[in-house]
């Protein structure tokens, strides 16, 4: 973490055990004095691995992380709590539940599961993607406003468009100033960027954040890029829905889906 007035290198700074406060970084694209979803996401995996570091489980994979946002991200210190709803040896389930001022503003739950080689059974993965490094940045900030969106390195595969992009994302920040996370909590971080990096509408005149995000896995990702193929749908009454073909460096790793709120901005 850098020192006097400058920003931390993080998005997060840990003030006790169970407590973290949000630097600029982490500021939202709708609202500057509110948290962006997506490293909360990514924090609130880091908590459920010190929870687990506290009792480990060996064996014990990541397979399904889902997030319900409840309530307003204020840009304010934020509390954790993780607890083991159902234990097991072959499969497990956590909830995490983030507090601000005292009140429950996301739930998080995340299944574990066995570890079992199946590797000569393990198929049906879509293509791989371009790698990044032959990619050129996109300015995601001539779009959307906020910390969170100029922290990131997003490179398209291709232009981007209304409804349909692919797109590798990174970051140089830390996750937690002076803490390691693991390549699951970092990738995760990135994640929720996927309803920002093919807006169907311009956010100046449409609102559709989205109050949910559920991540499947069928491998842990690795590496330093997310590689989010996106698609975004409005249906007709104020729904819309963001889904992604999850990726990292070596090919497939997952989904994610976002359930949105569509709605015009007022005035427009």
């Amino acid at each position: 973490m850098t020192s006097g007035t400058h920003r931390p290198d993080s998005y997060y700074v840990r003030t006790d055990e169970h407590r973290y406060k949000p630097t600029p970084h982490a500021g939202g694209a709708w609202d500057a004095d509110e948290q962006h979803f997506s490293p909360l996401g990514g924090l609130i995996a880091h908590a459920i691995d010190h929870h687990l570091a506290g009792r480990p489980r060996p064996g014990l994979t990541p397979a399904r992380i889902s997030y319900d946002i409840l309530g307003r991200l204020a840009l304010d210190e934020c509390e954790i709590r993780v607890e083991t709803v159902r234990p097991g040896r072959t499969i497990e389930l956590l909830e995490a539940v983030v507090l601000i001022a005292g009140r429950p503003v996301v739930r998080a739950r995340a299944w574990l599961l066995a570890t079992v080689d199946t590797r000569a059974v393990s198929g049906g993965f879509e293509g791989t993607l371009a790698p990044p490094d032959a990619l050129a940045t996109w300015p995601m900030t001539s779009v959307w406003p906020g910390g969170y969106i100029a922290s990131l390195d997003v490179r398209p595969v291709a232009p981007p468009q209304p409804g349909r992009t692919t797109a590798w994302v990174s970051t140089r920040l830390d996750l937690v100033a002076g803490e390691s996370s693991s390549p699951l909590a970092s990738y995760l971080a990135l994640v929720d960027t996927a309803n920002g990096i093919a807006a169907r509408q311009p956010p100046t005149e449409w609102m559709f954040p989205n109050i949910d995000l559920t991540v499947h896995l069928h491998r842990q990702p690795e590496g330093g890029w997310t590689g989010l193929d996106t698609t975004v749908t409005f249906g007709p009454t104020g729904q819309g829905l963001t889904s992604t073909v999850l990726h990292d460096i070596r090919g497939p790793v997952g989904h994610a889906q976002q359930i949105l709120t569509v709605r015009p901005l007022p005035g427009t």
